[in-house]
């Protein structure tokens, strides 16, 4: 009896291997500011509240995305508790997803060593080991995105008329990337699928797709949300879809402003180095007649070609622009440096270990980048102060914040009141440009009682003589300067706490065991 593993099933470890890779990785580091702490806090808000339709961000109204991913965190941190992997498990089974499709579909139209080449190259790349922890909506739309197109593309290829199965999988697919992040989980394989459609000649099959139980499906699982929502808040569609879709992409007043080429740059740090075999030839045959080295039909190549410029280019646009935003190429730039890999070295005796070589470069890269990116990023997070507060405070106790936004704090901390949040509003209102504080006081407008945490400075000397009461700010905050009624309780790294009265935190008596907040029992991690 044979007990060595086939190549199948060596595929298949190697997929796990790296999967469980991406595990250890995520449990190496703390929360990063602003996404991760805001995206995982409004998590950890909906389980905490039992609001399963409203994201909230401190206890407001958070609809810049759909709700799909906060949904997954909740039920995450529900049964694994809470804490920062509980949150990746998310982003990190969605990037799985990603790589099981690669492979899947690499391994039907060439061979299983190209399909396990493109998910090595896939799954030691920062897209995969970084990118597939990192928690917000990016990755997994990007998974959709591209199961879609592979469900999709799988279906025009098996024969005259779409496979209706595969066909409606691409639905629900479409559906779950509308779910993720918006429009674009239906725009980006749409637009995809159009151009290869008529690249290929074969746009008449689009007539021949199970139309009516395929959109079924798709309303089945995207609308309910929007419906039930929109129904709440009338004014949900115009804020998701024209604000934070369209305004978004054609405007030139928001964050991250960056030249036409940033995309360029960003796949090659995200598919380093394997993104330089894309065009890398082979040797030319010395018979014209010899079977061509890479067994891929010419559609499949240009599907992954016109996956990877049309998204581009759709990205590459609008004056703002993210590292995200580009995930969903990932599969096809990783299927391509696979086959230009099988043109330009495959035949070559060494082959096989500078192959290994790099990948074990690549782990070694993302293991310094994970391990180190928690001193560096030391003093813009609040997780220090959080661990203060969760230690002393009660449950029914206020925090008051000023200067920046502790996206961090209440997640560590696991405060269950929201933060007074102290500004000039109505002068942000007419100055701030996309930032927190838009943030905050646009989703204040969908819900007038969660409008009041955000206050004016001037609350704070009021709350300083009442006992209860927490002051967070940036250190060397103006407000901390001259403050009546407040001592100060704990210096962090880059936010200072203080307390309400005239009792000194040396001789505040130790809390008893049914006060403070839970995640005193959270050990920080620097």
């Amino acid at each position: 009896m044979n007990t060595f593993p086939t190549e199948r099933q060596k595929s298949w470890l190697i997929l796990a291997g790296l999967w469980a890779l991406l595990l250890v990785l995520a449990a190496l580091r703390p929360l990063a500011v602003p996404d991760e702490g805001r995206y995982g806090e409004i998590g950890r808000w909906m389980l905490q509240s039992g609001d399963w339709l409203t994201p909230r961000l401190n206890g407001i109204p958070f609809f810049h995305k759909p709700p799909y991913l906060y949904w997954l965190e909740a039920l995450s941190l529900a049964t694994f508790g809470i804490h920062e992997l509980a949150l990746r498990l998310v982003p990190a089974l969605h990037v799985g997803l990603m790589l099981v499709a690669l492979y899947l579909a690499a391994r039907t139209i060439s061979t299983e060593q190209i399909a396990r080449r493109a998910a090595l190259m896939l799954g030691t790349s920062l897209t995969f080991l970084v990118g597939g922890q990192y928690i917000n909506h990016d990755m997994a739309v990007a998974a959709w995105i591209g199961v879609a197109i592979w469900c999709f593309a799988f279906a025009f290829m098996a024969g005259d008329k779409p496979d209706a199965t595969l066909a409606r999988l691409g639905f629900v697919a479409c559906a779950l990337g509308m779910l993720s992040k918006g429009l674009i989980g239906i725009a980006l394989p749409g637009l995809v699928l159009f151009v290869w459609l008529l690249w290929t000649r074969q746009f008449k099959k689009v007539l021949y797709l199970p139309w009516l139980t395929g959109l079924a499906l798709f309303a089945l699982i995207a609308l309910p949300w929007f419906v039930i929502a929109q129904q709440k808040y009338p004014q949900l569609f115009d804020y998701m879809f024209i604000n934070q879709h369209f305004k978004r992409y054609t405007a030139t007043s928001y964050n991250n402003p960056q030249p036409w080429w940033f995309y360029l740059l960003s796949v090659v740090l995200l598919l380093f180095p394997w993104v330089f075999f894309v065009l890398a030839r082979g040797r030319r045959p010395v018979d014209a007649r010899t079977e061509p080295a890479v067994p891929v039909a010419r559609a499949w190549q240009s599907l992954c070609w016109i996956w990877v410029v049309t998204i581009v280019t759709f990205f590459s646009i609008p004056n703002s622009k993210l590292i995200g935003y580009v995930l969903p190429v990932m599969p096809a730039l990783a299927l391509l440096s696979a086959l230009g890999w099988e043109r330009a070295m495959a035949h070559r005796i060494r082959a096989g270990r500078v192959f290994t070589g790099i990948c074990l470069l690549n782990m070694a890269i993302a293991l310094i980048l994970i391990t180190q990116v928690g001193r560096v990023t030391r003093t813009g997070r609040a997780q220090d102060v959080a661990q203060a507060l969760a230690c002393a405070a009660r449950p029914s106790d206020t925090l008051y914040v000023s200067d920046a936004f502790p996206y961090d704090l209440p997640f560590y901390a696991q405060t269950s009141r929201p933060m007074v949040v102290l500004g000039n509003w109505s002068e942000l209102r007419q100055q701030v440009g996309d930032g927190w504080q838009r943030e905050l006081f646009e989703g204040a407008d969908f819900d007038a009682q969660a409008a009041q945490v955000l206050q004016a400075p001037a609350a704070l000397a009021r709350a300083g003589t009442e006992p209860g009461n927490w002051f967070a700010a940036r250190t060397g905050s103006t407000l901390t300067q001259g403050l009546s009624g407040w001592k100060l309780f704990y210096q962090g790294a880059g936010w200072v706490l203080y307390r309400s009265g005239s009792q000194l935190a040396a001789e505040s008596p130790k809390p008893a065991e049914h006060e403070g907040l839970p995640g005193c029992k959270h050990q920080s991690r620097e």
